[in-house]
């Protein structure tokens, strides 16, 4: 399973999930009956960060040589569907017109039809599903963080050259060159230009 293909909207479907409190749904679910396992799939699916599409879903609860059993794929899909409407997934749109449609718990704990308390993981797989979001967000916003500083080295050491090169030609223009502006101006030039180069090359390299 990954999380690398999950969108933005979909991260956010999943900590939404995580963080839900007991959520009034108008359907059973009722342990032993079809729509319980259907739930208690796809939470298993979120608190390893995955959304599950109906194959994904047939493979974890009938086997892999039931996957493209036609009629149990369509009857699932029905099942599934019934659910969205009483609230308990939501079916999430096709992110390429021949990929199958994903699912999602709106929550992991519901209270049903028959007004009782169905919790779908402990707090403990809720809380490990939530460290694990957290820092997959966090890895993922690292590179964007690291790309801001590279840029902002970049704008500063560009401005230093630029502002050398201006103090070497004003000093060069000047009746008597003051060798000591001159030398501190060029090296100050020069080291940046290094550095900048080595920026550079960091970043054709990424």
């Amino acid at each position: 399973m990954s999380h690398l293909k999950l969108t933005v909207t979909e991260k956010q479907i999943l900590q939404d999930a995580l963080s839900s409190d007991y959520r009034v749904v108008g359907i059973r679910l009722r342990e032993g009956e079809y729509q319980y396992e259907l739930s208690k799939a796809i939470a298993n699916f979120q608190l390893e960060l995955y959304l599950p599409d109906v194959k994904d879903l047939i493979k974890k609860l009938h086997g892999a040589e039931k996957v493209d059993d036609v009629q149990l794929v369509r009857k699932i899909q029905t099942i599934l569907k019934k659910m969205e409407k009483s609230g308990v997934i939501k079916i999430l749109p096709k992110t390429k017109p021949w990929e199958l449609q994903r699912y999602a718990l709106l929550s992991l704990k519901f209270i049903d039809a028959d007004k009782n308390q169905v919790s779908l993981a402990t707090d403990e797989q809720i809380q490990q599903a939530k460290e694990k979001i957290k820092s997959i967000i966090n890895q993922q916003n690292l590179p964007k963080l690291s790309e801001s500083i590279m840029r902002l080295k970049v704008y500063v050491l560009a401005f230093l050259i630029t502002f050398s090169y201006a103090i070497i030609v004003w000093n060069l223009l000047q009746p008597i060159i003051n060798p000591i502006i001159f030398v501190i101006a060029f090296s100050l030039a020069t080291l940046c230009s290094i550095a900048l180069g080595r920026i550079l090359s960091e970043v054709k390299s990424l």
